[in-house]
């Protein structure tokens, strides 16, 4: 019986209904390089269902059987996909799959900045009423930039567009964009945007696009969204620009290092309203993007 080992500790019924016939093997939750190339010896697993943690050459190496990697979702950036392609081992993700859920993350973490959701929250807890002081953002009618126009950077833009915002987007890679939103370059984003949400995957490219340059080309008092991955944004230009009062907020689904580090600034900032990157994490999303993955690695086995 041919072996598929997932970096995790579980994987939805409906998923493991497709995958009936095929050797399941678990790597838990938090999979080290080690761990999993001493699976990969035990097991020679045919394929790879990633959830946590990276695949390296040196996990392909330990399973010559091994044909395709699936990502139990989209960011496909935790797999050596040079590696694999040196290797004949194809790389597939389960595009979509929860572009619903991180979009409504988005869309929370956008709110809370602008309405203070999580600060106003605190100080009613100690007994403060602020209703003579506090002015929240209004969101309708400003500008909101998005770095990523795939399917959960669109479902964003249709949120945002039904509050009455006017959209503007970036994306080489993009096509049939709607009409809602204004397709512009990058430097028009950080410059007209309200609120800047990234929506992109993590490439050599772009990693730390949003850095001390981009954010000084911004509106002061701009809102940053991520709930994309966190090496597209230089933590420490970002924290600098909230201390200076360039970016009002942030609202961060994902970061350079995580978890999160004991101690990391970020955790001392009022301002910055943080998610342990569950954006794609619900019910649905789990169901949906273990289904994709199972059928994407079954579609790539039929024809090896």
């Amino acid at each position: 019986m041919s072996t598929i080992v997932v970096t995790g500790a579980d994987l939805a019924p409906q998923a493991l209904e497709l995958l009936d016939g095929y050797e399941m093997v678990y790597a838990g939750k938090t999979p080290t390089e080690e761990d999993m190339v001493a699976l990969c010896r035990r097991h020679n697993p045919v394929a790879i269902i990633v959830r946590y943690g990276k695949v390296t050459a040196a996990m392909m190496d330990a399973a010559p059987a091994l044909k395709v990697i699936a990502k139990h979702g989209t960011g496909t950036d935790t797999i050596d996909k040079v590696a694999a392609k040196a290797r004949g081992i194809e790389v597939v993700a389960a595009v979509g799959a929860n572009a619903a859920a991180v979009a409504e993350q988005s869309l929370a973490l956008m709110l809370a900045c602008a309405k203070s959701v999580v600060e106003l929250n605190d100080r009613m807890h100690h007994g403060h009423w602020d209703k003579a002081t506090h002015k929240s953002l209004e969101l309708g009618s400003r500008t909101v930039g998005l770095v990523g126009l795939g399917a959960i950077g669109q479902r964003f833009a249709r949120m945002a567009d039904a509050m009455g915002m006017r959209v503007i987007g970036f994306d080489p890679y993009a096509k049939d964009v709607p009409d809602y939103i204004k397709v512009v370059d990058l430097d028009t984003i950080w410059r007209e945007s309200d609120v800047v949400s990234l929506h992109c995957p993590l490439t050599d490219d772009n990693r730390g696009m949003l850095n001390a340059t981009a954010l000084g080309k911004c509106k002061r008092g701009v809102i940053i969204v991520n709930t994309a991955r966190g090496g597209l944004v230089d933590e420490g230009a970002l924290l600098a620009a909230i201390q200076a009062g360039q970016v009002a907020s942030a609202g961060l689904d994902s970061f350079a290092i995580e978890p999160l580090t004991a101690g990391h600034p970020f955790q001392k900032q009022e301002r910055i309203v943080m998610s342990p990157h569950i954006g794609g994490v619900t019910g649905d999303a789990y169901v949906n993007m273990g289904v994709g993955a199972a059928r994407n690695l079954l579609a790539v086995l039929a024809h090896a």
